[in-house]
């Protein structure tokens, strides 16, 4: 059996030390050696398998403790840390956390809470994937187009391989509006991409 202390913070900006001083003050007052210390630097938005935490789960043993500060030390989404409890119990391993007094181990409880964190895991996945297809569908009928729009040096790029085009709709007296919607783009490049043309006829 070997215990190990679990700390993380976002960012490089922040430390480390106040979660350290707090599991060394509960494991001396508990009698609790700490066999290993994982420590990391790294928003919990990256993947686990970015992650020290992904090799920790891969690495763990039955009957091996993890003790962190709080639950969301695990992970961000409600999703992902009951994935991560639910392998740690389904490895027959405790998960001690000090914030919300969690001591999920091998008793008759914590298999019933592996069990129903698979379930409702699931059930998050399926409603995920629903919401998912129903707002591509919500987009899709009301006639808008999927996928990234136009970026502003996208657009610009696009104006400046017509530029004939855009002089002669210039010289046919259209408004900046109309020549945006005719190329695609939105009016205020068309007005910053008029305004360098003028500047450029003057400097030549």
């Amino acid at each position: 059996m070997k215990t190990i202390a679990y700390i993380r913070v976002s960012s490089s900006k922040q430390t480390l030390e106040h979660q350290r001083f707090e599991i060394e003050n509960f494991t001396s007052r508990e009698g609790i050696k700490i066999d290993e210390w994982v420590e990391e630097k790294i928003s919990s938005r990256k993947s686990l398998d970015k992650r020290q935490l992904g090799k920790l789960l891969n690495d763990l043993k039955e009957n091996d403790r993890l003790i962190t500060c709080e639950i969301s030390r695990l992970g961000r989404s409600l999703l992902e840390v009951m994935k991560i409890l639910e392998t740690c119990l389904n490895k027959n391993c405790q998960v001690w956390t000090l914030k919300e007094n969690y001591r999920l181990g091998n008793d008759i409880q914590s298999k019933v809470l592996a069990f129903a964190f698979g379930l409702a895991a699931e059930i998050e996945r399926k409603l995920i994937s629903e919401r998912t297809k129903s707002s591509l569908a919500n987009i899709k009928a009301s006639g808008k187009k999927l996928g990234r729009p136009l970026s502003s040096q996208s657009q610009k790029l696009k104006l400046s391989k017509n530029t004939k085009k855009v002089q002669h709709l210039i010289a046919q007296g259209l408004p900046k509006s109309k020549i945006a919607k005719i190329l695609g783009v939105h009016r205020s490049t068309v007005r910053h991409f008029i305004d360098r043309l003028k500047l450029i006829s003057l400097i030549l």
